[in-house]
């Protein structure tokens, strides 16, 4: 994990517009105990790229209730990453807390789902 004093190399332009960071409502949230760490299941509405579906660890700072409405931002163009027995399809974008736990990247405002970063 990369701290302030700790940045990391500088990248061009077009690597950063590499980078496919979109906007997406949570429409479910589901236990995941299968998990090696605390996490749950997540089926994200990413507008015109359709459902996807991720794995996150964020049990400290949300329960299953909390989830659901809400905007987070999530990199597209990852591939999927098989986390035990279920597929994950973007990742959800959060911040460590003081404690190491992540709370979760999202929109200032509610923006149309599919929004790219810019």
């Amino acid at each position: 994990m990369h701290t302030p004093a700790e940045a990391m190399p500088t990248i061009t332009w077009q690597h950063f517009e590499q980078t496919d960071i979109r906007v997406g409502t949570i429409v479910e949230a589901t236990d995941f105990p299968e998990a090696r760490k605390p996490a749950y299941k997540l089926l994200i509405d990413l507008g015109p790229l359709g459902m996807k579906r991720s794995s996150a660890q964020i049990t400290k700072h949300y329960t299953l209730n909390d989830l659901p409405g809400k905007q987070v931002l999530c990199v597209a163009n990852l591939g999927n990453k098989q986390i035990g027995k279920y597929m994950s399809e973007v990742l959800v974008t959060g911040f460590a807390d003081e404690h190491g736990d992540i709370v979760l990247a999202q929109p200032a405002g509610p923006v149309p789902n599919g929004s790219k970063l810019i």
